[in-house]
């Protein structure tokens, strides 16, 4: 009784509970109401199987600045997108097919003990995007739906977890849009308080006759809204697949990643870091295909709206992911107020590219003051073959980096020691 006057007390402090968010699914009914749901058991994965050693080896070859040095933090299968609880007690891990990692470090020797599934209860559907607000609130974009769990860090002991609606299944984008294709979701709660979700258009190059409905409902953007979903709006738009987002510490201004067209040869269209100042402005696509290179689709139309180019350009078709402002004091002070970002690598480049963590340096007004740089490399080996694909970099609150990885289903963690012996 008395945790659930806890739970209760907290959920009523907070924009998530009302009696309007129920539902027709039977299970986020129960779950509202605090009622068990018959689910008794965790998947659990094995950290001590072969698969640590085997990782173990590749890192050997990972290439870092001198003073770094990079460890395996846990096997996580499938692991995307990356949220730290504010109490640094579990880390959630997305991923894109229906499970949701959490990932508890609990003797704090800077190696997981423990990687189970999270709310086993409740189906998900490419639960690509968690991200925590700072009253601890954990919200999970996924494919067509966002949920809070708003007490997350705290019960995640138990299969079954409270969750609520923000967006309720088949309500973030409408059914005619819905696709396999550029699905994986990235959320983040802004200096402002609000909920920011990405929502990668689903073609290759948007066509025209849809360019009205996307702009409308935000996809091939990122859209803005209340933590309890109320005043929705669309932020960005031209976005042609962002996954990967952050808020300038200094000017709070948002930044983002996004992947340019293919099928226009191995060296273009660039890669993009952007960085938006207000409200509504807009990114190029399907005009342009990735910096200032015209899609061939729409490259004798006149642009219709004014565009905000890149930036960063990024090497072509290297797949920019995740990516954060570093804040901590752990690394030298040259990495602080930059962006670590993952690129995840080509798919179909003749020559693969990526598979590494990029660093940009950005000084304290948001302004890019030097190149963009491998921070860590060497999972693309000599012969052409991954050896790993890096989706997302997150910071611990000792300042280290975590990198997770989804074919090898793995998170890394990157830490600093000038004392340490020089990178190989």
């Amino acid at each position: 009784m008395k945790n659930k006057t806890f739970a209760t007390c907290l959920l009523a402090s907070t924009p998530f509970f009302s009696t309007a968010f129920a539902q027709t699914d039977d299970t986020l009914k129960k779950l509202g109401n605090f009622q068990t749901t018959g689910t008794t058991e965790f998947t659990v994965i094995d950290q001590q199987s072969s698969s640590a050693d085997a990782i173990r080896q590749t890192l050997k070859q990972i290439k870092l600045p001198d003073g770094f040095t990079i460890d395996l933090y846990a096997l996580v299968p499938d692991a995307r997108h990356m949220a730290i609880g504010p109490q640094g007690i579990v880390t959630f891990v997305g991923t894109r097919k229906t499970e949701v990692w959490a990932v508890t470090d609990r003797d704090k020797d800077r190696v997981a003990d423990e990687v189970k599934n999270f709310a086993p209860s409740l189906a998900k559907s490419i639960p690509n995007g968690p991200c925590f607000s700072p009253e601890g609130v954990l919200f999970i974009a996924e494919q067509n739906r966002i949920l809070a769990y708003p007490a997350a860090e705290f019960f995640y002991e138990s299969p079954d977890v409270v969750a609520t609606p923000v967006v309720a299944g088949g309500e973030l984008i409408s059914e005619p849009f819905v696709s396999y294709n550029h699905t994986a979701r990235v959320c983040d709660v802004g200096p402002d308080g609000k909920l920011y979700v990405s929502l990668g258009q689903p073609y290759n190059v948007a066509p025209a006759e849809h360019l009205s409905a996307f702009d409308e409902q935000g996809i091939g953007g990122i859209i803005r809204l209340n933590q309890d979903g109320s005043e929705r709006e669309v932020y960005s738009l031209g976005v042609r697949n962002s996954v990967g987002q952050d808020f300038h510490p200094g000017t709070g201004e948002l930044w983002f990643t996004d992947n340019q067209v293919d099928g226009m040869g191995d060296d273009i269209p660039p890669g993009e870091i952007n960085r938006q100042v207000q409200a509504g402005q807009h990114f190029g696509h399907p005009w342009f295909g990735g910096g200032e290179v015209r899609t061939n689709e729409y490259k004798d139309q006149e642009v219709p709206v004014e565009v905000v180019h890149p930036v960063v350009e990024t090497d072509a078709h290297a797949a920019d992911l995740g990516m954060i402002f570093y804040t901590g004091k752990m690394f030298p002070e040259s990495y602080r107020g930059g962006i670590f970002s993952a690129q995840h690598g080509s798919w179909n480049r003749t020559e693969p590219i990526g598979a590494r963590v990029m660093f940009t340096p950005v000084d304290a007004e948001g302004n890019v003051t030097g190149a963009t740089v491998p921070f860590a490399e060497g999972w693309l080996d000599e012969n052409g073959e991954y050896l790993g694909r890096p989706v997302d970099v997150a910071q611990l609150r000792d300042g280290s980096l975590l990198v997770s990885d989804d074919l090898a289903g793995a998170i890394y963690r990157i830490s600093y020691n000038a004392n340490a012996p020089s990178a190989q």
